[in-house]
C-alpha cells in the first residue's frame, strides 16, 4: 500500500521559518512529479510548488523567492522549505506525487495533510 506522509507542521509568528518533509513508501517503481498544495480554512486547494523527477521547479507566484521546494530520489521525500511566513499562508498544507505502481500504472496520490498556521 502507497502513503505520503508529511510532517513538519506547526505554529509560527509572521517571519517565521518552517520546513514541511513528505516520504513515501509502499510499493512502486518510480515517483514522477512531486507537489505540495495547501488549503486556506473555506478557500480551494492550490498548488504552492512542485519539482520533477529531473529537478524543474515551479512555484506559486505568492510563494515565490520565499519557498523553496526539494527532493531527494534516494530516500523518496520531498521538503518544502517555507521562510518569511506571512499569516496569509496559513493553511493545511498535502503533498502529492505522481507514483509508477505495479499493474496500475502512473496513478497521483495524496498525503493527509500538515496544519501551518501563521500568526501575526
Amino acid at each position: 500500500q502507497v502513503q505520503l506522509v508529511e510532517s513538519g507542521g506547526g505554529s509560527v509568528q509572521t517571519g517565521g521559518s518552517l520546513r514541511l518533509s513528505c516520504a513515501a513508501s509502499g510499493a512502486f517503481f518510480s515517483i514522477e512529479t512531486m507537489r505540495w498544495y495547501r488549503q486556506p480554512p473555506g478557500e480551494q486547494r492550490e498548488m504552492v510548488a512542485s519539482i520533477t523527477a529531473a529537478g524543474s521547479m515551479h512555484y506559486l507566484d505568492d510563494v515565490q523567492g520565499r519557498f523553496s521546494i526539494s527532493r531527494d530520489n534516494a530516500k523518496n521525500t520531498v521538503a518544502l522549505q517555507m521562510n518569511s511566513l506571512k499569516p496569509e499562508d496559513t493553511a493545511v498544507y498535502y503533498c502529492n506525487a505522481d507514483l509508477f505502481i505495479p499493474v496500475t500504472g502512473l496513478r497521483v496520490f495524496w498525503g493527509r495533510g500538515t496544519q501551518v498556521t501563521v500568526s501575526s
